[in-house]
């Protein structure tokens, strides 16, 4: 899926999944590909990806919905998740747009 980064009132994520060991990486290939059918199926998600860079402990992260509140219910699915559950204690370091309220 695509996103337009310019669409008035969207939310959008970027950052990273910062893994301390090879184990944490592996949680990650093994939980990935179901936390990303369920996020694409949501409404309201206009882009979600999850990627490995060049150093394999370092995942980067960009994902786009509609609004506040499509975002708002991503997080209370995502908290709920199996994917949660696995990867809860892998440090994240996001950068939020679109959640600062509007003049």
């Amino acid at each position: 899926m695509t996103c337009d980064a310019g669409q008035a009132g969207s939310v959008h994520l970027t950052g990273t999944l910062l893994c301390t060991c090879m184990n944490e990486v592996e949680i990650i290939k093994a939980s990935l590909p179901e936390h990303a059918r369920l996020t694409l199926g949501e409404p309201g998600c206009l882009h979600f990806k999850i990627w490995q860079t060049g150093n394999a402990l370092i995942w980067r992260v960009k994902e786009s919905f509609v609004n506040p509140s499509a975002y708002a219910h991503h997080q209370q699915r995502t908290r709920a998740s199996a994917w949660w559950a696995a990867t809860a204690a892998i440090p994240r370091r996001y950068n939020i747009t679109g959640l600062e309220p509007r003049e």
